[in-house]
């Protein structure tokens, strides 16, 4: 019993030095010191003791025998999730899922999440993805992956049973404000291939941009979109309404690069941190893709991260009017650092502001002009309607002949824009401000 006694506490010290050899800290340190202070250098050694004893006694007395290769992974995992929502340990596979997504394809159902309160937030569904497609809103809480409960799960623990093989299907029960049973949405799995950038013409001058993430080739996909523009209207725009609607963020590159299209100069934005290299200033370069025309930016409570950075660079340049709801308010960078075996740690290195000097951190972008959550209808037909010339007997042809494509595919984009309340005032804005530099 003695040598197993011996062994066991010698197993311990063992690691407390190897704790003690990745801190790089050197510590001699007389038992009844005071306790260190919080930016103190020292090793608290009493709580890695109480670390090392927790250890023993999970190894010698926990039902089922766990390996130590196990307990440290998750030791590390709490450590960096008690710090903040969006610091991660990343194991080899996650942190692979992770490059993928930066890059536009990955496997899963379309939808970014965070953690609160232990259970699954949605920050946002991506467009055109299962998560979209089965009515996931921003907002909406997940508290069931199937039927095992979300209360207890890590969220890389949570991202993986999402994830899956493509046509397998999952069941999320979710909670959504206002409703009072929760949902359940069964959504088929699928190989996410998201393009970051869509445009197309609302009408004659006025052009309309969607970024639904900040990938790595973002910038390049904005410049190709409004050059796409440019041609389908035979010239420049007269207007522009960019939709950051329910877009979850990405990559800060991509962010700078897409304010920089409309900034001709200034700061776009900056970050601040503890250490040296998280401290960086992007500015603008002295060009602008839209030749100063004016710019509406549709955010909403899912608009997060690279999103608030595009919004507060353009608003406090006076670049653009912002529309719509208070964003999400996430104002913080993470940096990948890569660890030994191919995993990595997804750390909170920095804050970010605006030009201004504003932390969006748990505040969000203020829209210059609010707008309420409302869905437009056309109104029924009455059984008293007006009566026009095309309603009078033997009346004159205009002379065009038959509705062409082009003018059915108007009137569908018309009555789409119609439905879209949120762009249908941000066109009416544009329109506005034409008319008054005219």
């Amino acid at each position: 019993m003695l040598k197993k006694k011996n062994i066991f506490m010698l197993s311990l010290g063992i690691m407390l030095g190897v704790f003690i050899g990745i801190c790089g800290s050197v510590w001699a340190e007389p038992d009844n010191a005071a306790p260190p202070s919080a930016d103190s250098d020292v090793l608290p050694y009493e709580d890695l003791r109480t670390f090392t004893e927790i250890f023993g006694r999970i190894k010698r007395d926990y039902v089922e025998p766990v390996s130590d290769k196990k307990l440290l992974e998750d030791a590390v995992r709490g450590m960096l999730s008690g710090l903040d929502p969006h610091s991660a340990y990343l194991a080899a596979d996650e942190y692979q899922e992770l490059k993928e997504g930066t890059t536009g394809q990955f496997g899963g159902l379309g939808i970014e999440v965070t953690m609160e309160n232990g259970f699954i937030k949605v920050v946002s569904p991506i467009d055109d993805t299962p998560a979209q497609r089965a009515g996931i809103k921003a907002g909406d809480l997940i508290i069931r992956l199937d039927d095992e409960p979300v209360k207890g799960l890590s969220l890389a623990d949570a991202v993986k049973k999402m994830r899956g093989e493509p046509g397998s299907k999952i069941v999320l029960t979710v909670v959504r404000e206002g409703m009072e049973a929760p949902l359940k949405l069964t959504l088929t799995r699928d190989i996410i291939k998201v393009k970051s950038v869509k445009n197309r013409l609302l009408e004659k001058g006025y052009g309309y941009v969607r970024i639904s993430s900040f990938q790595s080739g973002t910038g390049e996909g904005l410049k190709e979109a409004l050059a796409s523009l440019k041609k389908e209207n035979a010239g420049n725009l007269k207007g522009l309404v960019l939709d950051l609607r329910n877009n979850p963020g990405g990559v800060l590159n991509a962010a700078v690069e897409v304010s920089d299209a409309f900034i001709k100069s200034g700061l776009i934005v900056y970050t601040e941190g503890r250490i040296e290299n998280s401290e960086m200033r992007f500015h603008a370069a002295p060009d602008d893709l839209l030749d100063g025309a004016p710019i509406v930016v549709l955010i909403n409570a899912g608009s997060a991260s690279a999103s608030e950075i595009v919004a507060g660079a353009l608003q406090d340049q006076k670049r653009a009017v912002i529309m719509g709801e208070k964003s999400f308010g996430k104002g913080s960078v993470q940096t990948i650092l890569p660890t030994s075996g191919g995993a990595a740690v997804k750390l909170t290195t920095a804050r970010y502001y605006t030009p201004s000097g504003r932390s969006i951190q748990a505040e969000g972008i203020e829209p210059d002009i609010m707008l309420a959550r409302v869905k437009l209808e056309a109104l029924e037909s009455t059984e008293f309607k007006p009566v026009k010339e095309a309603d009078l007997s033997h009346h004159l042809e205009n002379g065009k002949g038959k509705e062409s494509k082009s003018e059915a595919k108007d009137k569908e984009d018309k009555d789409a824009l119609e439905k879209d309340y949120p762009l249908h005032q941000a066109l009416t804005l544009l329109k506005g401000i034409a008319i008054i530099g005219k």
